[in-house]
């Protein structure tokens, strides 16, 4: 550091700090363009779980049968269910960015609302899809 009393003086005052996850609160925006991205990694897992039922059901009745429990326990259905939602929200992202290369909805105020719209999207599709389900095996008659 420099001894001259002027650098001194600039030195001693306070500097601004860069803004923290505490006190930042991060834009619709950009969470969703996170969660985007996290929701293409988990779709990858997910595919692998969708081959994985596709190779039982060519293999034979006893790997079909044990997938099918795999799938059916309440811990295979809650990760059936967080990759249903991850392919819709993630669809929908797609959507949202394909309506943004257009150049339409580049506004901040517009862009949060499809990025609202994306998240509440992917969450009624999701338990549609749950719902139409269900009633299609006849668990909600």
């Amino acid at each position: 550091m420099s001894k001259s009393p002027a650098t001194r003086a600039v030195a001693r005052r306070e500097r601004p700090l860069s803004p923290h996850l505490s006190i930042y609160r991060p834009p619709i925006t950009m969470t969703m363009s996170i969660i985007h991205r996290i929701t293409g990694g988990a779709l990858y897992f997910g595919t692998l779980l969708v081959a994985a039922w596709l190779i039982a059901a060519a293999s034979s009745q006893a790997a079909f049968d044990r997938v099918d429990w795999a799938f059916g326990s309440w811990l295979g259905r809650l990760v059936l269910f967080g990759y249903t939602w991850a392919l819709m929200h993630h669809m929908l992202g797609g959507l949202r960015h394909l309506v943004w290369d257009t150049g339409a909805g580049l506004e901040k105020h517009t862009a949060s609302k499809i990025a609202w719209a994306t998240l509440a999207g992917s969450i009624v599709l999701t338990l549609l899809i749950w719902i139409a389900g269900y009633m299609a095996r006849g668990g909600l008659a």
